[in-house]
């Protein structure tokens, strides 16, 4: 599939990193901070929420907060997130995935781009605090948008002119299948990471995209 594959996107929770058990910590504290004692937050259960987009998250987990509040809880816990991920000195990424992102971009010469299901500012700060900035050609996300990820793709595909032959997306999860089905174009399903997907191609190791 991938000699003719001219344009990775990529998903970044589950699928580039794995920043559970941080967010979980600083979601935490956001929650005690606001003075909401009813909900308590793991890595375990980030895991299955983590690629649903924002607003579902924060209806999920905050199930006894109403609208209003529930949203600036939910701000509450992306602010505390980003503080406690730029702050965090641990690795967060899989194995292999800023080598092989750097080799699919400099030696193979495929153009990368990244869609998620995140917050604004969330895929800038992955980019800033990994170094790959300069390895991906566009990104886009839920919280720029208000859209699902399968449209999203869509909007980034056109945006950037590229034909649904010439691509493939990498995620983790069944929703991520879904999304590019939706889109139309091929997906490989990131087997170390957060999901399950049947019936499709897989990776056990990001640095198999090298090979695909």
């Amino acid at each position: 599939m991938m000699n003719s594959v001219k344009n990775i996107i990529l998903d970044v929770d589950g699928t580039l990193w794995n920043t559970t058990e941080v967010v979980a910590i600083a979601w935490s504290r956001a929650i005690q901070a606001n003075g909401n004692s009813k909900v308590t937050v793991d890595g375990a259960r980030l895991r299955t929420l983590f690629g649903k987009p924002m607003d579902v998250i924060g209806k999920e987990l905050f199930i006894d907060v109403s609208g209003k509040e529930r949203e600036e809880l939910l701000e509450s816990c992306c602010q505390y997130e980003q503080k406690a991920l730029h702050e965090e000195k641990g690795e967060l990424l899989y194995p292999h995935v800023s080598e092989t992102i750097q080799q699919l971009a400099l030696k193979q010469q495929r153009k990368l781009f990244i869609v998620s299901n995140c917050q604004s500012g969330y895929i800038e700060l992955f980019l800033q605090k990994n170094n790959l900035a300069s390895y991906i050609t566009d990104f886009e996300c839920f919280g720029n948008t208000g859209l699902d990820k399968g449209k999203n793709i869509a909007l980034l595909m056109e945006r950037n002119k590229i034909s649904a032959p010439e691509c493939v997306y990498v995620g983790d999860t069944a929703g991520d299948c879904e999304a590019a089905k939706e889109a139309g174009v091929p997906f490989i399903f990131a087997a170390y990471g957060f999901g399950n997907a049947t019936g499709t191609e897989q990776i056990q190791d990001f640095a198999e995209l090298l090979t695909k």
